[in-house]
């Protein structure tokens, strides 16, 4: 019979020892043992849980204003006092800190009120829990924010987006909020903040007040997040090749007026601002609300080389006009009535020099020799008065040296009529030219104007 006890007792002694829990997971059994995380915290039911929030922003991904909305990724933590979970570091081998689900606590309702999709965050699980009952909960997210944008100013527009936290339901008596850091800190944190994007942070104010619904308060804090545009890829990208395009139009008007070339030429230039524009139509904002000022850049721009391809149009074809044709014409014939008068003395013809003599001395000194001239008139040549006596053919002489002379003096006139004409034209074609720069500069130097005041404002 001893025998058996001390098997008995050997085989006891030889059995492994039950390991014993690791203090981690007694604290968490205990903590978590009577729990209700359906509950809010407090001992006293009248003590409000203050919420404190941080904020920090990484990076502005997109700003949309056909929807009116900014993506932006964020980084925000909740901090509050859970009065349930609060232990004795020196009962737990000197633990002060530990991370629970945060599906097994209590979680504070507090929201984006301009949340309109959360997008790809990661999930974050667990928050963190110290030994004096103070929950720390630390959520990045891609946040997508209905935004008020002002797209007006495109390229030089600033942006002023809200952030509000708020209790879906729990009021001021229930939960209050607060700024973990101080509004400075906040407002001037840019540590985290990509700063080498299209956007450029410039701060987050913040301030807190509370909203009356239903009879009761309810406790709000609001971030602004002010950001800017850099306009230089824009300026570099579209507002200069617009420029040097109105340049190249403005230059062209220095071709001669009766080259031909000049409206092919402005065609040219047109055609290529229209290809310009297309395919420079995704990088302009889409905006259901309003017009961007630089798409009305653009789209003068165009006019403008509507109406200068215009202007050389009317020039054109007011040189290829007969005289007569443009004096049928009211405002034509007032500049013409002014400056295109045609009472100019022609030169003489080289054919009478001081040796001859010309009909009227014929008709001073012998009266026999007295006729009249008129156009179209036939004049007997000097080979069909072969029998003719001396005076006669003299005469058939001085008919023809009068019919050439006013041959001569024919071209002439026209030859003079014609560059009046065009230097008439020159006159108009510089006229239309002043107005079409003072247009062109009246309205750079408006949007320089304007947006030099959006730009440093």
């Amino acid at each position: 019979m001893d025998f058996i006890w001390l098997l008995l007792l050997s085989s006891v002694a030889s059995m492994p020892e039950k390991p014993k829990r690791s203090s981690l997971n007694q604290l968490t059994r205990t903590l978590l043992r009577r729990y209700d995380c359906g509950v809010r915290p407090v001992q006293n039911w009248t003590s409000p849980t203050t919420v404190y929030i941080d904020l920090i922003l990484q990076s502005v991904l997109d700003v949309d204003g056909k929807t009116q909305s900014l993506t932006t990724s964020i980084w925000y933590r909740q901090i509050w006092t859970d009065e349930f979970l609060v232990w004795d570091p020196e009962e737990f081998d000197g633990i002060t800190e530990i991370s629970l689900s945060s599906d097994a606590i209590w979680i504070p309702d507090v929201i984006v009120s301009e949340f309109v999709d959360e997008g790809k965050s990661p999930p974050i699980p667990y928050v963190y829990v110290n030994s004096s009952g103070s929950v720390k909960n630390y959520r990045p997210i891609q946040a997508v924010l209905a935004c008020s944008l002002e797209l007006y100013a495109f390229p030089f527009d600033k942006q002023n987006c809200t952030l509000t936290f708020r209790s879906w339901l729990h009021s001021v008596k229930e939960i209050d909020l607060a700024l973990w850091r101080s509004a400075e800190a906040i407002a001037n944190d840019k540590r985290e903040f990509m700063n080498d994007g299209e956007w450029e942070l410039l701060s987050i104010p913040s301030r807190y007040w509370l909203v009356r619904q239903g009879g009761a308060d309810y406790a709000h804090i609001q971030f602004n997040v002010l950001i800017r545009r850099r306009p230089l890829l824009y300026v570099v990208g579209l507002l200069i090749p617009s420029v040097f395009l109105m340049a190249v139009d403005t230059m062209s008007f220095y071709l001669p007026l009766d080259s031909g070339t000049r409206v092919t030429f402005k065609i040219s230039i047109l055609l290529g601002y229209t290809l310009f524009r297309v395919n420079m139509m995704d990088e302009f904002p889409a905006t259901a609300v309003k017009t961007p000022l630089i798409g009305v850049f653009f789209a003068v721009c165009m006019a403008l080389l509507m109406l200068s391809l215009s202007k050389s149009i009317l020039a054109m074809k007011l040189l290829h006009h007969g005289q007569s044709e443009v004096r049928e014409m009211s405002v034509s014939a007032q500049m013409l009535d002014r400056y295109g008068s045609m009472g100019h003395s022609f030169a003489e013809s080289t054919f009478t020099t001081s040796s001859t003599r010309t009909l009227d001395d014929l008709t001073q000194c012998q009266g026999a020799y007295e006729f009249d001239l008129f156009p179209g008139e036939d004049i007997p040549s000097l080979n069909e008065l072969p029998d003719a006596p001396p005076s006669s053919r003299v005469e058939a002489l001085l008919r023809e040296l009068v019919s050439l002379r006013l041959f001569l003096r024919e071209g002439e006139g026209e030859d003079a009529a014609q560059s009046h004409w065009l230097a008439l034209c020159s006159k108009v074609d510089r006229v239309l030219f002043r107005l079409y720069l003072l247009i062109l500069g009246l309205y750079a130097c408006t949007l320089l104007l304007l947006w030099a005041s959006w730009s440093f404002a």
